[in-house]
């Protein structure tokens, strides 16, 4: 079941380095992708970076909306997540696919992709040089969920879970890792 996650741990849902779903919506469209490269930035307020190249639709919605949403997809969505990423939403609409459904989420600026394990509502953080020369973009966290399936406590909790809702994380050309075993330091 999806639960708010205090914004103060909100960091927690990225800071283990899952790829994740960016969505974007603006001038009645809509757009989803994968992308390897994000992470959290900041703790107060929760802030977060993530890389999005000139030539996505996805980048286009959010500069023009100024809000965007990361999922945390998890191991059950993997081959939804490889084709996310590699078709691009200028020549399909990818919320048309009957694997990919919507949270109906009313607190949420941009679309959250259901079956994930996690979910962060940004706003842009404008950083016009760095998104230009980097494709680097910046975002505060204003919202934050979790599946309590998984996530508990302020942390997650992958052992007591289905190995299908472990998060993925992408290697290169279609491979992917799901989080494997915990271990604890002393």
């Amino acid at each position: 079941m999806r639960q708010p996650v205090e914004l103060a741990k909100c960091y927690r849902l990225l800071n283990h380095g899952p790829t994740v779903l960016v969505s974007a919506r603006h001038a009645g469209r809509a757009n989803v992708m994968a992308a390897a490269w994000c992470m959290p930035l900041d703790f107060d307020p929760p802030k977060v970076a993530v890389v999005l190249d000139k030539a996505t639709l996805t980048r286009e919605l959010l500069e023009g909306s100024g809000h965007f949403a990361l999922a945390v997809p998890c191991a059950a969505q993997v081959d939804l997540v490889q084709r996310l990423g590699s078709t691009t939403g200028r020549e399909v609409d990818k919320f048309a696919q009957p694997d990919l459904q919507l949270l109906d989420e009313p607190a949420a600026l941009a679309p959250l992709v259901a079956g994930c394990v996690a979910w962060l509502d940004c706003v842009r953080l404008p950083e016009p040089a760095t998104e230009a020369r980097y494709d680097l973009f910046l975002g505060e966290v204003r919202a934050a969920w979790a599946d309590d399936a998984v996530f508990r406590n302020g942390r997650w909790d992958f052992e007591a879970a289905p190995a299908g809702l472990r998060t993925l994380h992408h290697v290169a050309g279609g491979h992917f890792l799901t989080i494997g075993q915990p271990l604890d330091a002393r």
